[in-house]
């Protein structure tokens, strides 16, 4: 059993200019990884959990249902994960490619060690390497002799994508076939479906996923000594059919003004903080920012009700 883990993780420089930059936009928002942290990941493995939200059970079992044929499409290599969370997607890959080395990404080094001690109990022969990091703007990854010529499989499950807007995903997927120097890409992205049934997934009955969104205020009075009142925002979740997405945020019950590192913000009654998106992309509209991104889709692994589908991507040239 080997583990070895990389802390690239954002300092808190980063995170106070990110605040200062994201509340200077109208709608004000912050990128989605500054939920996740140790608190924020437990939130979210329990919304996965939750009746409403039958996305992680769904991929998990296409996974397990596909896995000979995915090892057989991208053949043998290292397994680099982007965004581990709870590491409950990637053992059906382990088990059907067996590669030497897995490389797990995520921005909560709390999360990742705990996923990749549980992962090296199962798996003894696999060497894991763990690197805390925001992924989506790495530039290449950190030099280490396991990772020294070999070909890499990039894994990216749980519609992860959609946190991002279009443009912003195209320079994610573009920044991953650079970190993945020619290798395939396992792409999981769900799909435009009722809409109700979409806001309840997101917005579940036991309140987790309000919790999960709360927690973001908590995180900021805790390490930018804000004053946030987290119980002055509701959350609210909603569906934007021009957009393909849900748009997630904390709406101020009142105006009201939050002091962050000196800094007076100022909001109005009824304002929304954006704290995520998650957009839905059809086979098609997948197609398409493959190939803005420089990639092609190679093969589709879907559900039986086709809502959620594995891309197989190669690079185009």
């Amino acid at each position: 059993m080997s583990i070895e883990l990389i802390d690239l993780h954002p300092a808190p420089a980063d995170l106070k200019q990110l605040v200062q930059s994201g509340f200077k936009c109208q709608p004000r928002q912050l990128p989605a990884w500054v939920l996740y942290d140790a608190k924020g990941s437990r939130l979210f493995a329990q919304i996965c959990e939750q009746p409403e939200y039958g996305l992680t059970r769904t991929e998990i079992k296409l996974l397990e249902e596909n896995a000979p044929a995915i090892a057989k499409a991208v053949g043998d290599g290292v397994i680099v994960e982007f965004g581990i969370g709870n590491a409950r997607k990637v053992s059906p890959l382990l088990n059907a490619i067996r590669p030497s080395t897995f490389v797990a990404l995520d921005i909560s080094q709390a999360a990742l060690k705990d996923s990749l001690t549980r992962l090296a109990s199962t798996y003894p022969m696999v060497s894991i390497l763990g690197i805390c990091c925001d992924h989506s703007s790495m530039q290449a990854l950190p030099p280490h002799p396991r990772l020294e010529g070999v070909r890499c499989i990039g894994f990216f499950p749980g519609s992860s994508l959609g946190n991002f807007t279009p443009k912003e995903a195209v320079a994610v997927l573009r920044r991953f076939r650079k970190l993945l120097g020619g290798g395939p890409l396992l792409l999981g992205l769900d799909q435009p479906r009722d809409p109700i049934q979409l806001e309840a997934a997101y917005n579940d009955e036991a309140g987790i996923s309000a919790a999960f969104a709360r927690n973001l205020l908590h995180r900021l009075n805790r390490e930018l000594e804000a004053d946030f009142r987290p119980d002055q925002f509701s959350y609210r979740a909603r569906w934007q059919e021009e957009f393909h997405r849900i748009e997630m945020a904390l709406v101020s019950r009142c105006s009201q003004t939050i002091v962050i590192d000196n800094s007076t913000w100022s909001f109005s009654a009824g304002e929304p903080l954006i704290t995520e998106y998650s957009v839905k992309y059809n086979p098609q509209e997948a197609a398409r920012l493959a190939e803005k991104a420089g990639w092609r889709i190679n093969q589709r692994w879907h559900d039986s009700a086709d809502s959620l589908s594995l891309h197989l991507l190669e690079p185009s040239d």
